[in-house]
């Protein structure tokens, strides 16, 4: 018979699925701001573009003289 006690993860396991998580995290973030850019995108169509960075447009810039 095999031992009753369980078999422990190392370190370096713990890490890596640690790391893959982390990774799928920054993915589906990655692609719920792409939907919300798609969304935002599809509701700009009547009028002007939403800024979602909060940026300036340049060409408005009365500093570039």
């Amino acid at each position: 018979m095999g031992s009753s006690s369980k078999r422990r993860q190392t370190m370096a396991k713990m890490t890596r699925e640690r790391a893959l998580q982390e990774k799928r995290e920054r993915k589906q973030q990655k692609k719920d701001e792409k939907k919300e850019m798609a969304a935002a995108e599809r509701a700009g169509e009547n009028g002007d573009p939403v800024q979602s960075d909060g940026g300036e447009d340049e060409s408005a810039s009365p500093a570039s003289e």
